[in-house]
């Protein structure tokens, strides 16, 4: 994936001007920050080397100076506010990550491919990354962890919170046992023989209930405190318990070996 940068980071463009524009593809961020779902378009882009034009993603709540929703333009021009959008050429946005996936297949189609051609692999990668991506899923759950503005977005209750950390482990487990299958077969990959997107997506996402040493995940002003709170999920004792070498290796394979590590967020490093 190649971004517009400066000497200081990655440059951004405005929600607008993403929105007006008729060429590349456009993923809107929020600069420092590794907003999960947005990384993982990232590291997939970067693996289908599809270059990125990186879009400023508006953050929640009210403007302070104009009383207005700083969201209401994303909600305008997509019908919702999760974050990343991704816009390409003069095709309509794409918010869902399987329609990202899809579009992200299609427009990189001279590099490696991320869906299998064979539908029973098909199967299985589409619902390994559906546990982890969709709704009830890995990130979801870790998301209700603890109660806050963007936990009651996904649903927060107490009785979803506490039943959060055995479907997280009951994930974990899920993704260990594949993988170890997968070695006695020969294999590095959650599927077949050579990368799929449940790869990328696992080890990108699974970053939020690790501890992810700089030189993969560089600290920021503006992500330090979402770190801490990933490498604290890591050492709850039901999580620790199911997080094995395994699991960490392939994390870390994928990540430095087909996504773009240092990783860059621009922002304010620390």
């Amino acid at each position: 994936m190649k971004d517009h940068k400066t000497d200081k980071g990655p440059s951004f463009i405005s929600l607008n001007e993403a929105a007006e524009m008729t060429e590349g593809t456009r993923i809107t961020f929020m600069p420092g920050v590794q907003a999960l779902y947005a990384e993982a378009l990232k590291n997939i882009c970067f693996a289908k080397q599809i270059p990125v034009i990186r879009a400023l993603h508006p953050p929640m709540g009210i403007d302070k100076e104009t009383g207005q929703d700083r969201q209401a333009r994303l909600y305008e021009l997509t019908r919702q506010t999760g974050l990343p959008t991704m816009f390409y050429e003069q095709e309509r946005p794409r918010n869902v990550w399987t329609e990202q996936l899809a579009l992200a297949e299609r427009i990189g189609s001279s590099s490696r491919m991320l869906i299998p051609a064979d539908f029973d692999h098909r199967v299985t990668m589409f619902g390994l990354c559906a546990v982890v991506l969709a709704e009830d899923g890995l990130v979801w759950n870790m998301r209700i962890l603890n109660d806050g503005a963007l936990s009651r977005k996904y649903g927060y209750s107490k009785a979803a919170s506490d039943a959060a950390p055995e479907k997280i482990v009951q994930i974990i487990k899920v993704f260990d046992t594949h993988l170890s299958q997968q070695s006695e077969r020969g294999s590095r990959y959650l599927v077949g023989d050579t990368l799929s997107a449940a790869d990328i997506y696992w080890a990108t996402m699974s970053m939020s209930i690790t501890a992810t040493p700089p030189e993969i995940m560089p600290v920021t002003k503006q992500n330090q405190g979402m770190l801490k709170y990933f490498a604290a999920n890591s050492k709850r004792p039901e999580i620790a318990e199911v997080l094995s070498d395994r699991i960490l290796d392939h994390q870390r394979y994928i990540l430095t070996t087909y996504c773009e590590t240092p990783a860059v967020l621009g922002g304010d490093p620390l």
